[in-house]
């Protein structure tokens, strides 16, 4: 991963499979999503798709599962 990557807030489709490995398709979905579950994004232009880091970030500690006890 590149140094400039890691320190990018604004992250392309693109970049966010690389990063974070959820494909193209996948980040398609989870943004049709209409429940608490979608993902946060930006869409500029009415083109242009943009997860911010943080955000995304969050999201994915809101999302945790803990393991069940045995």
């Amino acid at each position: 991963m590149s140094q400039s990557l890691e320190l990018k807030r604004w992250l392309s489709p693109e970049e966010l499979e690389q990063e974070y490995g959820f494909s193209k398709s996948t980040q398609a979905k989870m943004r049709m999503r209409t429940t608490g579950s979608s993902f946060p994004y930006s869409k500029i232009g009415g083109k242009y798709i943009r997860y911010d880091r943080k955000l995304i970030d969050k999201w994915l500690e809101n999302h945790q599962v803990q393991g069940e006890a045995s």
